[in-house]
C-alpha cells in the first residue's frame, strides 16, 4: 500500500473529483474502485485491503455507515486534538504493533516455571503420594477402576493409570524436567510446551489434595494455550515468533480473568476486612508461608497498610480493563501488573505463582517496548508456519466458552451462566485448563497452628519440626519460592479448619508413627532416629508476629499461645 499527498497524485485519477480529495482521504483498490472516507479507514483495517470483518461491519449492520463517517467528519475537522490525543495514548508510532520478542520470552519463562514446578515436587513425591506416603495414589486409582469403568481415563486423566509406582512417578517428573528445560532453552517449542502440560496434568491429578493449588491449575491453563504460541514446525526458538492473534488473545484474556476475579471475590464475599481496607494490618502475620519480609512489613503504620490495599485493588479491579486499551495504557497495565507481583513476591511465598503471572503480562509488551538488538532478532527470527485454523480456532472456541463459566460466577454473575456454556465447561473440566481465580477472599484474621509431637509414654512430647512453617517462634522465617513445600502449606489450610475434614493429616500422623523415611524426609527435624514414637498427637498454638521491642528483647519472631488438641491422639489416650 502506497500514501501520497492528493496534490502530487490527483491528476493520475482524473476520475475522482477533486472535492472528493479535498473532503477525505480516498483509498484506490487494484480493481480501480475508490473508496472514501470511514469506507476507506474501514476497508483498510483488514488483512487485505478491501476485505475483512470492518468493512463488512460497515456495509452490513444498519447505523454503522452514518455512525463511522460522523466520527470520521468529527477527526478529520480537529486534526490537531485528534493527534494529540493519538500521541498521548499510542505514542509517535501508530503502527499494527507486533508481538515476537514478548512471546519468545513468554515461552521461555514458561519454561522457567515448569522447571520450577516439577523439581519442586520431584523431592517430595514420595512422600506425599508415593507408596509409603501421605496420601498414596495406586489406592485411589484402583478405587475408581473399580467403580468408573472406561470412563476413569477422562475423569482422571493421569499417566499413573499406565504404573502407580514410585519410580513411575519420579519418571514423570524427569521427563517434565526434561521438557521443561527443552522449552527454556527454546527447543522445539510447540512439542516442549503440549510434553510439560501432559506431565503436570498427570502429575496434578495424581497430587490430588496436594496439587490443587490455584498456581497448579494456571500452569495448567497457560500451559495447554501456550502450546498454540510455537508453530509445531519450528524446531528451534531463537528470539522471535509470528505470534497468532487468536492464541495471544486466549492468554491476555486468562491474565484479565486472574487479575480482575482476584479483587471481584475479596469484595464480593463481604469480607469486612477487605471492605473497610484493613486487610492487610494482618495479612503479613497470617498468610501461609511468611519470610522474614512479612515481619518488617507487618510492622509498618496502618494507613500504610490502608494505601496498599487501595494500590492492590487498583490493579485488580483496573488496571485489568487496560490489557486491551491503546499502547501507553496496555504498556502501564503491564508495568502495574508485574510491580503488584514483586510485591507480592518480596513478602511471601507462593510458588512459582509470581513469575507466572509476570510472563502472561510479558505478553502486553510489543516489539517496540524491548532494546532494538532484541528487535532486530525477532524481526529476523519471525516466520510462517502456525497451527492450522482448523485446529486452533475451534480449540479457541471451546477453551474461551469453557473459560467464561467460572470467571463469570467469580464476579457475581453465577445466575447468569448459559447452560450451553456450563455443559461445554464440565466437558472439558478434568484437563483443568479452564479455571476460576481469586486468592484471600475472606482475609483471615488469626493464625492458628498445628504443631505435631510424638511420645513414647504418652507424658513427655517432643516436636516435630517443619522446613518452613512456623514452629520454633525463634528461627527466622525464609524465602522458598519459587519451591512449594506442599505439606508445609497443607498444614495452613488444615489448621483453618477440623481434622475431620483433613484426612490426609491423620494419615501423616500415622505415617510418622510408622516412622516412614518417605514422610520424615518432608519434616527437618525427626526427634525419635531411633525408632518411631507410640503416640502422635496434633497440637493446635495462636502465632502472632512479635513487635520490634518483644524481637529486640526475646530475639523470637513469632509469640504463641496454646489452644490445645486439634485431633485425638493416634495410638491411645493421654
Amino acid at each position: 500500500m502506497d500514501y501520497a499527498p492528493s496534490q502530487e497524485v490527483a491528476g493520475r485519477f482524473p476520475e475522482i473529483p477533486k472535492e472528493r480529495f479535498a473532503r477525505a482521504f480516498q483509498l484506490i483498490l487494484p480493481d480501480r474502485e475508490v473508496l472514501g472516507g470511514a469506507e476507506a479507514v474501514a476497508a483498510l483495517a483488514g488483512q487485505e485491503a478491501g476485505h475483512g470483518p470492518w468493512l463488512a461491519l460497515y456495509r452490513r449492520v444498519p447505523g454503522a455507515a452514518p455512525l463511522a463517517e460522523l466520527a470520521y467528519r468529527l477527526i478529520a475537522s480537529h486534526r490537531p486534538a485528534a493527534m494529540a490525543v493519538t500521541r498521548l495514548l499510542w505514542g509517535r508510532s501508530v503502527l499494527k504493533p507486533t508481538y515476537s520478542a514478548a512471546t519468545a520470552l513468554f515461552l521461555r519463562l514458561l519454561g522457567l516455571c515448569y522447571l520450577a514446578a516439577f523439581v519442586s515436587l520431584w523431592v517430595q513425591v514420595d512422600g506425599l503420594i508415593g507408596a509409603n506416603g501421605v496420601l498414596p495414589i495406586a489406592p485411589l486409582l484402583d478405587w475408581v477402576r473399580a467403580h468408573a469403568g472406561g470412563d476413569r481415563y477422562w475423569l482422571l486423566p493421569t499417566l499413573s493409570w499406565v504404573s502407580s509406582s514410585d519410580a513411575a512417578l519420579h519418571l514423570q517428573c524427569a521427563a517434565g524436567t526434561g521438557a521443561a528445560l527443552l522449552l527454556l532453552a527454546g527447543l522445539v517449542p510447540a512439542w516442549s510446551a503440549a510434553a510439560a502440560w501432559l506431565l503436570y496434568l498427570s502429575l496434578s491429578v495424581a497430587g490430588q489434595t496436594f496439587l490443587e493449588f490455584q498456581w497448579d491449575f494456571l500452569l495448567t491453563e497457560t500451559g495447554l494455550l501456550a502450546i498454540f504460541l510455537a508453530p509445531p514446525s519450528r524446531w528451534r526458538l531463537r528470539s522471535g515468533l509470528s505470534t497468532p492473534r487468536l492464541a495471544r488473545f486466549l492468554l491476555v484474556w486468562l491474565l484479565f480473568r486472574l487479575m480482575l476475579s482476584s479483587g471481584a471475590v475479596k469484595l464480593g464475599s463481604g469480607d469486612a476486612a477487605w471492605r473497610s481496607l484493613t486487610a492487610l494490618r494482618v495479612h503479613y502475620e497470617t498468610q501461609p508461608l511468611p519470610p522474614w519480609t512479612a515481619w518488617f512489613a507487618h510492622q509498618l503504620p496502618a494507613a500504610f497498610q490502608t494505601l496498599s490495599c487501595v494500590f492492590l485493588f487498583f490493579v485488580e479491579l483496573v488496571v485489568p480493563f487496560l490489557f486491551f486499551a491503546p499502547r501507553r495504557l496496555r504498556l502501564f497495565a503491564c508495568g502495574m501488573t508485574i510491580l503488584l507481583q514483586i510485591l507480592i513476591a518480596a513478602t511471601g511465598n507462593y510458588a512459582f505463582f509470581n513469575v507466572l503471572t509476570i510472563s502472561l503480562a510479558v505478553l502486553l509488551l510489543d516489539d517496540a517496548a524491548f532494546p532494538k538488538r532484541w528487535r532486530d532478532a525477532a524481526s529476523s527470527g519471525a516466520g510462517r508456519g502456525g497451527w492450522p485454523r482448523w485446529i486452533l480456532v475451534p480449540a479457541a472456541a471451546i477453551l474461551l466458552a469453557a473459560s467464561a463459566v467460572p470467571f463469570l460466577a467469580s464476579v457475581g454473575l453465577r445466575g447468569a451462566i448459559p447452560g450451553p456454556l456450563a455443559a461445554v465447561y464440565r466437558a472439558v473440566e478434568p484437563l483443568r485448563s479452564a479455571n476460576g481465580y481469586g486468592l484471600f477472599a475472606v482475609m483471615t484474621m488469626e493464625r492458628p497452628e498445628i504443631v505435631l509431637e510424638g511420645s513414647e509414654d504418652g507424658a513427655s512430647w517432643k516436636p516435630y519440626e517443619f522446613r518452613w512453617k512456623p514452629g520454633d517462634p525463634r528461627r527466622r522465617p525464609r524465602f522458598v519460592a519459587p519451591h512449594q513445600p506442599r505439606l508445609d502449606w497443607q498444614m495452613w489450610f488444615a489448621a483453618l479448619g477440623d481434622y475431620r475434614a483433613n484426612p490426609w493429616l491423620v494419615s501423616t500422623m500415622a505415617r510418622l508413627r510408622e516412622g516412614s523415611p518417605q514422610v520424615l524426609s518432608l519434616l527437618a527435624v525427626n526427634p525419635f532416629p531411633a525408632q518411631p514414637p507410640r503416640f502422635v498427637r496434633a497440637v493446635l498454638y495462636d502465632y502472632r508476629f512479635t513487635n520490634a521491642e518483644e524481637r529486640r528483647r526475646t530475639g523470637a519472631w513469632w509469640k504463641r499461645e496454646l489452644r490445645g488438641l486439634y485431633a485425638p491422639v493416634l495410638g491411645g489416650a493421654e
